[in-house]
């Protein structure tokens, strides 16, 4: 019996060591020390290293000879110098992470960027010895700026120099807000897509917003706008406001505006106008740094004029755009309106194709050379509305469609024609004199029902539409179309103005929602009186003759969609992007 309780007794003894080696191997795991990182690669014939050093092994780096930079330092010499530096803060005092071994490149480097830092993409000869294939050096741009400043041996500093350039150039993008209706009108914000250390920018009633709007129907925290790198695009957000947003007249916040959640991201477009509340709207300005400064003042407003006092919201159909330069072609910008009807597609799809229609016309440098040496485009503005009808695909929705076509023969003198189906108007003040750029293609007028005459098929006698619709020119509408030969997509195509330094020449285009209820007559005036008051402040003249034409039209309660792009040639003007407020 005792010989038994001794052996039950050793057995537990037995158990409970087992149990304690078991309980501290576990805990100081020794197999650390056999399955290494360093032995795992040798197994797989290949050397890895950590992708993040730790301080010591930094330390220990030929990279280690990059030193901070200061940070007003600027890595491109930026053109903007009132914007924050390119460098964000968030990026302030972090190591710089990379492989170690790079000291023979046989293959310059590619970058791209990611966040707030520059990822160069490395490849070596798979020789070497010195870098592993493919690995990515990831540096803070003001790092990657002092490493290509000091140089490192074997590295091609000019090319990094050229590839750095390109890509940070290619990737700029200016958003600038404009308040134009509400308490907080006139008020503005800009912020570069490179500035992330002013990223997102928000939009609300109460500090630290970056637009300030003192609005009692704005939220505190109501919107932000952002920029996302994989789109390239600018995003508007919903912040969970009250009272909603809107973008071009459509709500972009959560349908149960009680939970307070926020709207999925909705890509912003030079031109488009934000709602906050009921009466602040935003005009969004969005340029391209890479673009050429246009070398004349160039505004643009437009409002979907919705009905006050509860009444019925309408869809905004018009849009307007311009370009200048064209895609290659130094001495030519095309400005122009588009007004929907049955959707805003074939609208949008219309100012996009524009653009790049007459940009590639253009590029046959025989018919470039024939337009700057005959000074008249006629030709090309009735190739370019062919084609674009031709490309477009909208069987029951369309548009008007106005373009301004200038060009300079590089001696500070403009040439401008014009070419239109519908009635979106462009009107051209010069030396005083009233010039009408467009022909109205309104069913009821004159001009159109002799043309509808010739077709075979008269209008009867106080016949004031064809399908419900008062035009009888536009793009799209392709099943009207295919449906009675009356409906055209032909152009009007106006005289070429010449215009030089003393012309005191400016250029109205607008949709029939200001023409509805300011006559050209009018608008001249205003326009005329507006200058007169504002001569002080020229550099501001085009976008505050735009806003006052669009605000002049609400005054008078026009019943439609409004938007209005002003030219003024009489100053030089470049579109900065530099925060105001």
């Amino acid at each position: 019996m005792g010989t038994m309780l001794q052996t039950i007794l050793t057995v537990l003894l037995l158990l409970m060591l087992l149990l304690i080696i078991i309980f501290l191997f576990f805990l100081f795991k020794p197999w650390r020390f056999f399955f290494s990182q360093r032995f795992l690669s040798s197994i797989k014939g290949e050397l890895e290293h950590p992708l993040v050093t730790d301080e010591e092994d930094a330390n220990a780096s030929p990279l280690n000879q990059i030193n901070e930079l200061p940070r007003d330092y600027d890595l491109e010499g930026a053109c903007y110098p009132t914007e924050a530096h390119f460098r964000s803060p968030r990026t302030h005092g972090q190591g710089l992470v990379h492989k170690q071994r790079v000291q023979n490149l046989s293959v310059p480097p590619t970058i791209h960027l990611s966040g707030d830092a520059l990822v160069v993409d490395v490849i070596s000869d798979p020789s070497s010895d010195d870098v592993d294939v493919g690995q990515t050096l990831r540096l803070s741009t003001a790092q990657l700026a002092q490493f290509q400043k000091q140089g490192t041996p074997n590295f091609r500093n000019d090319r990094l120099q050229d590839l750095v350039q390109w890509n940070i150039s290619d990737q700029r993008s200016c958003l600038t807000l404009e308040v134009i209706s509400g308490p907080s009108r006139g008020l503005r914000c800009s912020v570069q897509s490179i500035n992330s250390s002013r990223l997102p920018l928000t939009m609300g009633r109460v500090s630290p917003s970056d637009l300030l709007i003192k609005d009692s129907e704005v939220s505190g925290k109501h919107a932000m706008i952002k920029w996302n790198l994989d789109k390239m695009k600018w995003e508007l957000v919903d912040m969970g406001s009250l009272n909603g947003t809107l973008l071009n007249s459509k709500p972009i916040n959560h349908p149960d505006t009680e939970s307070r959640n926020w709207g999925n991201p909705m890509s912003l477009a030079n031109g488009d106008i934000i709602t906050l509340g009921t009466t602040s709207k935003v005009m969004v300005h969005i340029t391209s740094q890479t673009q050429h400064h246009i070398p004349f003042g160039v505004g643009m407003a437009s409002d979907p004029m919705a009905m006050r006092r509860g009444g019925k919201r309408f869809p905004m159909e018009d849009v307007c755009y311009y370009q200048w330069p064209l895609p290659g072609l130094n001495q030519f910008g095309l400005f122009g309106v588009c007004d929907g009807h049955g959707g805003d597609g074939a609208a949008k799809s219309a100012s996009k194709l524009f653009p790049e229609v007459i940009a590639s016309i253009l590029s046959d440098s025989s018919r470039r050379e024939r337009v700057l040496s005959l000074g008249d485009a006629s030709d090309v503005l009735r190739d370019a509305f062919s084609q674009t009808e031709d490309h477009m695909n909208h069987h029951y929705e369309g548009c008007t469609a106005t373009v301004l076509l200038v060009w300079t023969d590089g001696e500070e003198n403009f040439f401008a024609q014009c070419a239109n189906v519908g009635d979106s108007t462009c009107i051209m003040s010069l030396n005083g004199k009233q010039i009408k750029m467009t022909e109205d293609h309104k069913i009821t007028n004159y001009s159109e029902r002799l043309r509808i005459e010739e077709t075979g098929e008269p209008l009867k006698e106080g016949e004031t539409r064809l399908y419900g619709i008062n035009l009888a020119r536009m793009l799209g509408d392709k099943f009207l179309k295919q449906q009675d030969t009356r409906f055209s997509s032909e152009p009007y195509i106006s005289e070429v103005v010449h215009i030089d330094q003393a012309s005191k020449a400016f250029a109205i285009l607008a949709s029939d929602g200001l023409w509805d209820v300011i006559s050209v007559k009018k608008a001249i005036q205003l326009v005329l009186q507006m200058k007169e008051k504002c001569y002080s402040e020229r550099e501001n003249i085009a976008e505050k003759a735009a806003s006052l034409l669009l605000n002049e039209a609400k005054t008078l309660r026009t019943k439609d969609n409004t938007c209005v792009i002003f030219l003024d040639f009489d100053i030089f003007n470049k579109f900065s992007c530099k925060v105001e407020s």
